[in-house]
C-alpha cells in the first residue's frame, strides 16, 4: 500500500456505538457481514464491542479470530477498572484480554460531575483508574486508545482536572487520546477551541517531558444539536488525527458523526487521506449494504451517499447538467459510489424524459412522437395521484409498455379478498384475510388461495404462491416499506388513495405505485408491478439490445 501523505485514521464504531440506536438489533451473522465490509472499504480501525457485556460478543470475538481481514484492525472497547480495585485483579478486563485484539479502548471519565456521582468515587481515585488499567493491558502486550467520555463538558467546568485525565492516560501508555462529545451538545467553534487547547498542553507536555511518547489526538462527535459532523471536521482542521464515527451516522440518541458524510469531506474537500480511490468508490454501496444489513430504510436524501444525493428535477436544472454537471452537482457521483439520477413528475418537461429513459439504458427520440406520449401520460397519471419521482420502477414500466417492451410475465384474471376478524388479542382485535386469486402465465390459468393478516399480505401471499414455480426469482424478493397516503381528505372515503410499495432482492430496492380510490386495488397494483420490476432485473440481460431504442 503506498504511502498516505496527510492521514487520517478513520475508526469506526457502527458495531458498538452505532448499535445502540433504538431499532438496531444486530445477530451475530450480522455483525460479521458488516466487519467484512467495513475491512474491504478500508476503515482502519473497527470497534466490535464490549467482550463480556453479553454471549453474542463473546462468540462474535472468537469467530474474528478465525477470520482473515485484509487490513482492519478490529479493537475491543471496555471502561477503566472499578474504583478501588487494581486493574490486574478485576474481573471485567479478563474477557478484554481473551478477545485476542492487538488494540483496546478504554473510556475513562472527564467531567468530575460524572467521577463524584457517577463513579461515587473521588477525583484522585478516577486518575488511578485511568493509569492503571491502561498500564495493565499495555503490559500485557495491548495497544490503548484512551477515549476520553465527555470530555468537552468536562472541560469546561474544570480544565486543569480534566487536563489530568490525559496525563494519567499518557502516563499508562495511551497510544491515541480521544477528545469524546458524549453528550452532543457543543458548536463547532467550542470543539475548534478546546482541541486547541489540548495541543497546546501536548506540546508543552512533551518539552517537559522529551522521553515520554506523545499520543495521537482524536474525535468523537454525537448530532444532538445536528452538528456532529461539522465538530468532527473543526477537530481535524485544528489538528485531530483520528476520526471516530459510524456508518449512516447510526448511534444512540439522534447518532453520532456520520462516517458516509464525513469520509467524503475530509479526503475531496480539505485533502486528507482516509481511504483509496478505489475504496471511497465502494462508500454508497457499503452504506446501502448496512442499512439492509440492520433493516433501517436508507436516507434517500444523505449526503454523498442518499438516492437523492445527485438527483435532478427541475426542467432547467436537468438541462443544464446534462451539458455540464459542475453546474448543479458539487462533485461526480462516481467518486464516491453514486450515481447521477434525473427526477421524473408532473413538473418535468421533455430534457427529463429523455434523460431518464437514457439513464435506463432507453434511447429516445425527441422528434418521435412516443416521447411526447410518454411525457403526456406521466402528466395525466400524477395529475390523478400517480407519484412517479418516488416510484422509479414503475415508470421505468411504463415507458418499457409505451415501446412496446414490457413483458408480459403473468396476467391478472380475477381476485377476491375476505376478512374475517376474531377475538381481541394482545395486540387488539386479532384478523386474518383470505385471498383468492387467478392469473395466466404463458396461457396457462393458475387459481389459487392464500392467508395473510391483512388483505395486502394476503393478496402478496397468493400471486407469488401461483407464480413461484414459474419464477424462482420470486422467492428473493421482500417487501421493505408500505406507505399509504389519502389524496383528498376532504372527499372522505371515496377519496384516491396512493401506496408506494418498497421492495428488495436483497441487493437493490425498487419502489412502485398504484392509486384508485380502494385501497386494496390501489395496493395489488403495486404490488403487482412490484414483482414485474424485480423479474424484470432478474432477466434485463437477456433484454436485446435491438429493442433498446426508439
Amino acid at each position: 500500500m503506498v504511502a498516505l501523505s496527510r492521514p487520517i485514521a478513520i475508526y469506526d464504531t457502527t458495531l458498538r456505538d452505532g448499535a445502540q440506536r433504538e431499532g438496531i438489533a444486530l445477530s451475530l451473522e450480522d455483525k460479521l457481514r458488516i466487519v467484512r465490509q467495513l475491512d474491504g472499504l478500508g476503515i482502519p480501525f473497527i470497534e466490535g464491542g464490549w467482550p463480556g457485556a453479553n454471549p453474542k460478543d463473546v462468540q462474535f470475538f472468537l469467530h474474528l479470530q478465525e477470520i482473515k481481514l485484509t487490513q482492519a484492525e478490529i479493537v475491543a472497547f471496555c471502561s477503566t477498572r472499578r474504583p478501588h480495585r487494581a486493574a490486574h485483579e478485576d474481573p471485567m478486563l479478563q474477557p478484554i484480554l481473551a478477545a485476542g485484539t492487538r488494540w483496546v479502548t478504554v473510556f475513562g471519565k472527564s467531567w468530575n460531575l460524572h467521577v463524584t456521582e457517577g463513579l461515587k468515587t473521588s477525583l484522585a481515585e478516577n486518575l488511578e483508574m485511568i493509569r492503571d488499567t491502561l498500564q495493565f493491558l499495555t503490559a500485557q502486550g495491548r495497544r490503548v486508545i484512551y477515549d476520553a467520555e465527555h470530555w468537552f463538558d468536562g472541560y469546561d467546568d474544570d480544565p486543569s482536572y480534566a487536563l489530568k485525565t490525559l496525563e494519567a492516560a499518557i502516563l499508562g501508555g495511551a497510544e491515541w487520546l480521544v477528545l469524546c462529545d458524549t453528550n452532543g451538545g457543543r458548536l463547532p467553534d467550542e470543539i475548534k477551541t478546546i482541541t486547541q487547547a489540548v495541543l497546546t498542553f501536548l506540546d508543552q507536555y512533551q518539552r517537559e517531558n522529551p522521553a515520554q511518547p506523545l499520543p495521537g489526538l482524536g474525535i468523537h462527535t454525537h448530532n444532538d444539536s445536528g452538528v456532529a459532523v461539522a465538530n468532527a471536521l473543526a477537530a481535524v482542521q485544528s489538528g485531530a488525527r483520528m476520526v471516530q464515527g459510524t456508518m449512516n451516522g447510526y448511534g444512540e440518541r439522534c447518532g453520532n458523526a456520520n462516517l458516509c458524510t464525513l469520509i467524503p469531506n475530509l479526503q475531496l474537500k480539505l485533502g486528507y487521506d482516509c481511504i483509496f480511490p478505489s475504496q471511497l468508490e465502494k462508500l454508497t454501496p457499503t452504506s446501502r449494504l448496512i442499512s439492509e444489513i440492520v433493516n433501517l430504510a436508507p436516507d434517500d436524501h444523505a449526503p454523498f451517499v442518499g438516492l437523492s444525493a445527485f438527483a435532478h428535477k427541475g426542467g432547467i436544472h436537468v438541462s443544464a447538467v446534462q451539458r455540464n454537471p459542475r453546474t448543479y452537482e458539487h462533485l461526480e457521483p462516481h467518486l464516491v459510489g453514486n450515481q447521477r439520477r434525473i427526477v421524473v413528475s408532473d413538473q418535468a418537461g421533455l430534457s427529463n424524459i429523455l434523460a431518464k429513459a437514457a439513464s435506463l439504458g432507453l434511447s429516445l427520440d425527441r422528434q418521435h412522437p412516443v416521447s411526447r406520449d410518454i411525457l403526456s401520460q406521466l402528466k395525466q397519471l400524477e395529475s390523478q395521484g400517480y407519484q412517479f419521482e418516488a416510484a422509479e420502477a414503475s415508470f421505468e414500466l411504463l415507458i418499457r409498455d409505451a415501446l412496446g417492451q414490457r413483458p408480459a410475465w403473468f396476467s391478472l384474471k380475477g381476485f377476491d379478498v375476505s376478512c374475517r376478524s376474531g377475538d381481541w388479542g394482545t395486540t387488539g382485535l386479532e384478523s386474518q384475510s383470505l385471498a383468492t386469486i387467478k392469473v395466466a402465465v404463458n396461457n396457462t390459468e393458475i387459481l389459487t388461495a392464500a392467508e395473510g393478516n391483512g388483505p395486502v399480505s394476503a393478496l402478496d401471499a397468493a400471486l407469488r404462491k401461483a407464480l413461484l414455480t414459474f419464477y424462482p426469482a420470486i422467492a428473493t424478493f421482500h417487501l421493505t416499506d408500505y406507505k399509504v397516503r389519502i389524496l383528498d381528505g376532504l372527499a372522505g372515503t371515496s377519496a384516491n388513495t396512493r401506496v408506494l410499495v418498497e421492495s428488495s432482492n436483497g441487493h437493490e430496492r425498487w419502489t412502485t405505485v398504484g392509486v384508485s380510490t380502494n385501497i386494496i386495488t390501489a395496493s395489488y397494483q403495486a404490488v403487482t408491478e412490484s414483482l414485474e420490476y424485480g423479474l424484470l432485473l432478474a432477466s434485463k440481460e437477456t433484454i436485446s439490445p435491438e429493442l433498446t431504442s426508439v
